[in-house]
Formats: C-alpha cells, sequence, structure tokens
C-alpha cells in the first residue's frame, strides 16, 4: 500500500507519469486504437474519427482557456478559417495537401494573434464577446468573398493524398487522425511542463501575482492565443477532409459551446479531463439517441426533426449538472476514485 507520492528529483516533477501502471493502460489504450479499424463498423469508425479530430481543436482551447483562463466564446470562428484555409489552398491555389494542411495551422494563427493583441487587456465576459464578435466578422468575410470563398454555396474538396498515402477511405483517414491527435496531445502535455506552460497557468490563478514575479503577461498570452488558433485551425482542416464540403452553415456556434462543454465536463486545465470530455460530449447525442429508441414513441422522432436543438439543450444540461455536482468534471471524479483505490482502507 502506498502511503503518499513522493518527488525526489525535479525531473520527477515534470515528467509526464511516475507510474507503470499508467504506462501500461495507456500502451494498452494504442494497442486498442490500433486494431480498432479492423474490429469497429464503418459507422462506429465514423464516429471515433470525430472524436479524434474534435480532440485536437479541445486541445487548442484547453491551451487558452484551461492553461493561461482566457475564456473564447470565437473558437469557431478558427475552425471555420483552418478548413477555409486548407480547402483554398488545395482548390483555388493547387497547393499540395500537406502545405495546404500547413497554412490551415498559420493562417488560423495569424488570426488569433491579430485577435489577441487588442485582447490582452480584456478578461472574462468582455473577452468572450470580443472573441464571439470575431467569429461572427470571419463568417460575414466568408460570405462576401464571392466565388473565392464559395459565399454561401461552400467549396467541395476531395480526400488528399500524404506522403503517397491516399486518404480516400474511412480507415486511412482514420489513421492520419489518429497521428495527429497523438501529436497534439503529446504537445499540449508537454507544452504545460516547459517554462511558456507554468507561466501561462501562472496567469490563469492570479495573473497580478504572475506579472509581479517577472512573468511577461503581453508574450504568454499572445503565445497561448497563437497556439490555441493554430490547433484549431488543423482540427478544423481535418473536418473539412471529413465531410469533404466546406461551408460557413456547417460551422455553427453550437461548436463554440460544444468545446467549452467538453472544457466543463472533462475538468478545466487538464489534458486527461479534455480527452475524456472529448468522449462524453461527442458521444452524448448517441447515447440519447439510443435510449430514446429504447423508450419509443414520438421521442425517437426529436433526434431527427429537432437534432440541433436537443444537442444545444444536452451540452446545456452537461455543463450545468458538472458545475453543480462536480465542478472539477471527469477528472475529478477519476482523481476521486484512483485515490480510494490507492489508499484503501485509509480515507485520505
Amino acid at each position: 500500500m502506498r502511503s503518499g507520492f513522493f518527488k525526489e528529483r525535479f525531473g520527477e516533477l515534470t515528467a509526464l507519469t511516475d507510474s507503470n501502471l499508467v504506462r501500461g493502460w495507456s500502451m494498452a489504450l494504442v494497442v486498442a486504437l490500433i486494431v480498432a479499424p479492423y474490429l469497429l463498423s464503418a459507422y462506429q469508425l465514423s464516429h471515433l474519427t470525430v472524436i479524434l479530430f474534435t480532440l485536437v481543436g479541445a486541445l487548442g482551447l484547453t491551451v487558452l482557456t484551461g492553461f493561461t483562463g482566457q475564456i473564447s466564446l470565437g473558437h469557431v470562428g478558427f475552425l471555420v478559417l483552418g478548413a477555409y484555409s486548407y480547402a483554398i489552398g488545395v482548390t483555388r491555389f493547387g497547393m499540395p495537401p500537406l502545405l495546404a494542411l500547413l497554412m490551415s495551422a498559420i493562417v488560423p494563427a495569424l488570426a488569433g494573434l491579430l485577435v489577441g493583441i487588442p485582447s490582452l487587456r480584456l478578461k472574462g465576459l468582455y473577452l468572450a464577446i470580443t472573441t464571439l464578435a470575431f467569429s461572427f466578422i470571419v463568417n460575414a468575410a466568408i460570405m462576401a468573398g464571392g466565388d473565392f470563398t464559395g459565399a454561401g454555396r461552400g467549396i467541395m474538396i476531395q480526400r488528399p493524398e500524404i506522403l503517397g498515402v491516399s486518404l480516400q477511405t474511412d480507415q486511412a483517414l482514420y489513421w492520419f487522425c489518429l497521428l495527429i491527435a497523438v501529436l497534439a496531445l503529446f504537445a499540449t502535455l508537454n507544452l504545460r511542463r516547459t517554462r511558456a506552460g507554468r507561466a501561462m497557468i501562472a496567469i490563469r490563478d492570479n495573473d497580478i501575482a504572475a506579472q509581479a514575479m517577472g512573468i511577461n503577461l503581453w508574450r504568454y498570452k499572445l503565445t497561448a492565443f497563437v497556439i490555441a488558433s493554430a490547433m484549431t485551425g488543423i482540427a478544423g482542416a481535418l473536418m473539412a477532409m471529413y465531410v469533404s464540403f466546406v461551408t460557413v452553415e456547417g460551422f455553427p456556434f453550437l461548436l463554440s459551446i460544444e468545446a467549452l462543454a467538453i472544457l466543463v465536463v472533462g475538468g478545466l486545465g487538464s489534458v486527461l479531463g479534455t480527452v475524456l470530455g472529448t468522449v462524453f460530449i461527442v458521444l452524448l447525442p448517441e447515447v440519447t439517441t439510443a435510449l430514446f429508441s429504447v423508450v419509443g414513441g414520438r421521442l425517437t422522432d426529436l433526434m431527427t426533426t429537432s437534432a440541433h436543438e436537443i444537442k444545444s439543450m444536452l451540452y446545456g444540461v452537461a455543463i450545468i449538472a458538472f458545475l453543480r455536482l462536480d465542478p472539477r468534471g471527469l477528472y475529478g471524479m477519476w482523481h476521486d476514485v484512483r485515490h480510494m483505490w490507492t489508499f484503501w482502507p485509509l480515507r485520505y
């Protein structure tokens, strides 16, 4: 029985994990994700692919809101920029898909820089309104772009071939999204261990105290905006590849609420919580649909006739429930279960 957690060297404090059990479960998860395309149906694999590229975008918001404490309601604006940057790059300029994918990170990152500069002195509701206004500006600019952006008609794209590997099949696209999601996950985990990551968390906890300790608020807030925007843009490009069609209507404001719901449900500031929250929020409508089908009657038709309204209601209920019952989210619940298992029969 372990009586506590002890760190003797600085390297142990910055290590991703010191538990062989965590390493073992992580390897088991990797193996499960590798064999998943061979065991799941096409419908189930599509949901797993959605979880992967949603996770990439949610990790970007984790850097901005979870690490740095900057509330953003304009998450969908960066998704739109990433999707359209990729679509315009491959259809209008004839860019190689890999270069267009890079552009889907660079363009939103530049936009995040532009949004971040005037937002440096804003907090809370004022920052949220600023980012919300940005998302509406992006949509208006695309609608006014005419043939170049496709306006209201959108842009049709084909699934690409990257480094000689075709992503036409669902399995191939799943592998690619899995690769990007793993890279984004490790990048976020390692960012938190760096000097910049610790500075962001200090700003989130108390920006006045952080500034008094010599942390440059201007630099690290802008860094958080740029990193979050770039990761979100890549998620938008992956989403565009998945649906093979880019239009403003495909990126409703509900996606921003979904991203915030992922952070609240998973646990604000936790990378593991972001993963758990993504799985929970993406599968929540599907689980609700299955429950409605069991009950039968008119409830079965609600998810087809009023799917958008039902999803909005579900996200709202999930946010309220977790804020009321356990603000730490799923990560906090997992933390309690892990400690209960480790320290049983003791209560600390």
